[in-house]
């Protein structure tokens, strides 16, 4: 099984850096005792300002990591990043999960839970300070980040939606 929150280099794409965050087993109570299914849940980015999340379902835990896997490269994002963080504070929800990401400066690192730390790592993200709220189930968390991370805007993209200058 892999070692929980350690980057690898995927094979096949070999710049993108991805992260399981959770498995999951399920058990379900047949005639012969228990039959066991796997559940993973996996963060993949570039580290260059895009992410994506997947969440794969199988009989063994490779299989499912790996469907995780691809549907986590299929589903990514942009994150605008400024210096190594990002442009403002942003708050982010999915369910029950808050979080709350704020800029930080040169030298702090990533202060997060560790879904939250997975999906900011995978972005590329180098100094941000975090808080998360409500749930703390790691699969919300990590929908309630790429929620927040979503509604970030540089100053350009603003002036430009905007038709001013800022």
């Amino acid at each position: 099984m892999a070692k929980f929150n350690q980057p690898r280099k995927d094979d096949g794409r070999s710049d993108l850096v991805d992260r399981v965050v959770k498995i999951k087993r399920c058990a379900a109570v047949v005639k012969g005792g228990r039959r066991f299914s796997f559940a993973a849940m996996v963060v993949v980015g570039d580290g260059k300002g895009r992410v994506g999340w997947g969440y794969g379902k199988a009989n063994e835990v490779p299989p499912s990591v790996e469907k995780a896997q691809k549907q986590a490269s299929r589903e990514m994002v942009a994150v605008p990043l400024v210096e190594g963080s990002i442009p403002h504070v942003v708050k982010g929800r999915f369910g029950a999960a808050k979080v709350i990401l704020l800029p930080a400066g040169p030298g702090t690192g990533i202060i997060a839970g560790a879904a939250v730390r997975a999906v900011c790592e995978a972005a590329g993200i180098k100094n941000i300070l975090t808080k998360s709220f409500g749930s703390p189930n790691p699969v919300t968390l990590v929908k309630a980040t790429l929620n927040a991370l979503s509604q970030l805007r540089t100053r350009q993209d603003t002036e430009r939606l905007r038709g001013v200058e800022l």
